[in-house]
């Protein structure tokens, strides 16, 4: 039996990553390039690196799976995409299974690496996961009962636009006080300019060159040293990512949280501040299961790798 391909891309930000996976999912080959700008140009770059995989590996692509943040509907339309703010309504599903004629699905960026952590990283072994991308935004995924939860429309996982402070500002999205404006990348960086304004992080702030300099990068360096200002700091963080995880906790009942994104680089002081935090705060804990935090495993190749994993479930 010949064994079966299956691709799997992200198209983030600046870049489009793909990935090929064998039978045996074992990755067989990667390749990063630029993003596209416009519809045109992301079929035509999605179409031909398909093409391009199949002359690398020598052999025939047999699913496609795409992720893209955003909000992609059940039909593989993408409504609208922070990274690609041209497609809006746009069939890409449709045009590109047209262009390459095998089995494609397209689907938000943190529904594929939650099925990536799943089915190959840290949430493997449990039905039911709850996975938080704490990047320059939060993103959410879910699997319930051993299955991709999607919602009705396709759209569910929006969680870092669940609202944890009415009287909060504004975010960039027009919400106001949403979970990710404190809870996420961007969320950590604002916290320590605050922070540095106050003059809680010397060194921190002298590193940076002055409050207004401070980021996130600067508090993740800090951390790595043991820097007590910059824990204290992390604490706080700690606090506000398990404000959205614990009222997912109560909507949901996960087994396992699977942090991912950039700010698990930060690693185990992370993960431990919000272990600690969500086993503190969550109504009733004494008297639940445990929910145990983990850092996810895959890294900037999850969605990737989920796209190719969920382009593989459309030949099972």
């Amino acid at each position: 039996m010949l064994t079966q391909h299956f691709a799997g891309f992200d198209i983030g930000g600046t870049k489009t990553l793909a990935v090929v996976m064998n039978g045996d999912r074992e990755v067989v080959l990667e390749h990063k390039t630029p993003r596209p700008k416009g519809p045109d140009e992301t079929v035509e770059q999605l179409c031909g690196l398909v093409r391009h995989a199949e002359s690398e590996i020598g052999a025939s692509v047999d699913a496609v799976g795409v992720g893209i943040a955003g909000a992609i509907s059940r039909a593989g339309s993408v409504q609208f995409s922070p990274n690609l703010p041209e497609l809006v309504d746009f069939p890409l599903r449709a045009l590109l299974q047209e262009c390459i004629d095998v089995p494609t699905v397209v689907d938000n960026d943190a529904t594929a690496a939650t099925w990536a952590e799943h089915q190959l990283g840290a949430g493997q072994g449990v039905d039911d996961l709850l996975y938080a991308a704490l990047g320059t935004g939060i993103g959410t995924g879910f699997v319930l009962g051993g299955t991709i939860y999607r919602g009705a429309h396709g759209f569910a996982g929006e969680s870092g636009h669940i609202v944890i402070d009415r009287h909060g500002e504004t975010h960039i999205s027009g919400v106001q006080g949403p979970w990710e404006m404190y809870a996420s990348g961007n969320g950590l960086g604002a916290l320590a300019r605050s922070w540095a304004e106050q003059g809680r992080l010397p060194a921190i702030t002298e590193a940076a060159g002055g409050p207004a300099g401070v980021r996130g990068e600067h508090v993740s360096a800090a951390i790595e040293t043991g820097n007590e200002q910059a824990l204290e700091l992390l604490d706080a963080f700690a606090a506000d990512v398990a404000v959205g995880l614990t009222n997912l906790i109560y909507v949901l009942d996960p087994a396992r949280i699977v942090l991912g994104g950039g700010l698990v680089e930060i690693g185990e002081p992370l993960r431990a501040r919000v272990q600690a935090q969500v086993d503190a705060t969550t109504l009733g804990g004494a008297y639940r299961p445990d929910v145990p935090v983990a850092l996810a495993d895959l890294g900037a190749r999850s969605a990737a790798l989920g796209a190719a994993m969920l382009a593989r479930q459309l030949l099972d």
